[in-house]
């Protein structure tokens, strides 16, 4: 192996460790409960027109309980 083979290489290898740590942290900002977000303990539920409430992830479950009327 050349030495400007495992300099590449070397490079590459902390370009990737650098890339998934800061996805890494972009992914964790995005997915925890901030202020204006609902804690997901609260239950979801599907309202009249069919969207979702108190679901603050893109996925959402299949079988969740329509919302109770406001009063």
């Amino acid at each position: 192996m050349t030495r400007s083979k495992l300099a590449t290489g070397s490079a590459i290898f902390l370009i990737a460790i650098v890339a998934g740590f800061f996805s890494a942290i972009r992914v964790e900002r995005h997915y925890s409960a901030g202020p204006g977000q609902v804690p997901p303990t609260s239950s979801a539920c599907v309202t009249e027109d069919g969207s979702w409430k108190n679901w603050v992830w893109a996925n959402v479950p299949m079988l969740s309980p329509k919302c109770p009327a406001d009063r």
